[in-house]
């Protein structure tokens, strides 16, 4: 089978592949979780086939303190991971490219456009007007990083907020850009970006993020595991998540700020800008989902933008989002390219069509048109023990997840350029 012989409209289906061999993939990671890595999910689909849908370890291992708990509790195919910096693909990406595809927004426009309060030059003539819909999404337009709204030591007076509606204003009217803007700028990756990008979603469409994304993505696609702050849904519970960290956002206790959480995060978005200056929704963070849900989301990039019978945007429409940035090409709108073979994550094997992201806590996605297939691993790295700021869970293949893609693609036989009917 190749590409042409798939439709716009395909839908999951289970399959297995004799020629697909998982075993060395399990054996990796299985190794892995032997020796203290906490938990993982992974999932493969080629040709709108599920070839491999696994989970390995624990959902939650420790306590608080860092002691093992008596009795860890064991992921399953329905647990639920803090997906962190992937909802700015499967959260705010979507929501922008469905009002690119509806007509309501254009990424070459000013931000003013849809923010007119979104005004106003540093000392150093760096202008707020200046600044469009695209360099956000190609993290261009000069912000910094990260900046810790939450934590008065860390920032002046004016810019501290530990509330949603403050938070948006400080980035409107106040947030200062750390650099000028495009040009011949490189890419300087910033979760402000997708912050503001997150309030534009907002303000075009009069709701906020998660309702949009829900009842114009999630909720048409059937999708119930797939949301923002999921435990104020009283269909879930702690138990049914992944743990992140074990002693909130302290770092074993060495960061303290006025609300820090100091108990093992669950449920919880781990974000502390998302968390805590956002009230959980947030265009960078704060997306919870599971495997099966996030190959469905997959799948709709496949398919060019369609799954079953529904459209969300059209195929020149995702094109214009994965259009390499000239100075970088590592950087699409939003989506991070392999085109230049730079990031690692991609492993040995992934083309250079390959397209995806990953998120913070552990979890990844790379999205590979040219062999229609897709692989999702998610982790829960960050649910080890913390010392000198470095979490034990960094120290594994798995949770730097370009091993485990690379086993993939060997597993299948793909990086023999091998053409596989599966």
């Amino acid at each position: 089978m190749n590409n042409s012989q798939m439709t716009s409209s395909t839908k999951l289906t289970n399959a297995k592949s004799n020629v697909f061999n998982e075993k060395i993939i399990d054996e990796f990671i299985n190794y892995e979780i032997e020796q203290g890595f906490p938990g993982a999910a992974l999932i493969v689909i080629r040709y709108g086939k599920i070839l491999k849908q696994t989970v390995y370890g624990y959902k939650l291992k420790y306590n608080e303190n860092g002691t093992l708990i008596e009795q860890p509790q064991l992921l399953t195919l329905d647990s639920m991971f803090d997906l962190a910096s992937l909802t700015k693909m499967y959260a705010t990406n979507y929501a922008l490219m469905l009002l690119v595809e509806q007509g309501k927004l254009n990424v070459d426009d000013q931000v003013t456009k849809y923010i007119p309060e979104y005004s106003g030059c540093n000392p150093e003539n760096e202008c707020r007007e200046t600044r469009l819909i695209k360099d956000l999404l190609t993290h261009t337009a000069g912000y910094a990083p990260s900046v810790e709204f939450y934590d008065p030591k860390l920032v002046s007076p004016d810019l501290y907020s530990q509330d949603k509606n403050r938070t948006e204003q400080i980035i409107e009217t106040k947030l200062r850009f750390q650099r000028s803007r495009g040009g011949d700028q490189l890419p300087v990756y910033s979760d402000i970006d997708y912050m503001l990008l997150g309030l534009i979603v907002e303000r075009v469409s009069g709701m906020p993020i998660d309702q949009y994304a829900n009842i114009n993505i999630y909720q048409p696609l059937g999708l119930t595991h797939t949301l923002f702050n999921p435990l104020n849904n009283t269909n879930y519970k702690k138990a049914d998540f992944a743990a992140t960290e074990l002693n909130g956002n302290t770092r074993n206790g060495t960061i303290m700020f006025p609300n820090v959480r100091k108990y093992v995060l669950q449920g919880q978005v781990h974000d502390e800008k998302s968390f805590y200056s956002m009230n959980g929704l947030s265009g960078h963070a704060g997306l919870f989902s599971n495997l099966y849900e996030m190959a469905i989301l997959c799948q709709i990039m496949l398919n060019n933008g369609t799954y079953g019978n529904i459209q969300f945007w059209k195929k020149n429409v995702q094109d214009r989002f994965l259009i390499p940035y000239a100075h970088d090409p590592s950087y699409g709108l939003g989506w991070r390219l392999n085109f230049n073979k730079s990031l690692p994550w991609f492993g040995l094997h992934a083309s250079d069509e390959a397209y995806g992201h990953t998120g913070w806590t552990g979890t990844c996605s790379v999205i590979d048109p040219k062999y229609s297939m897709a692989i999702i691993l998610l982790t829960n790295k960050r649910h080890t023990p913390c010392i000198n700021g470095t979490f034990d869970g960094e120290k594994y293949e798995t949770g730097k997840y370009g091993k485990i893609m690379t086993l993939v693609y060997e597993s299948l036989l793909i990086h023999k350029h091998l053409n596989l009917n599966l």
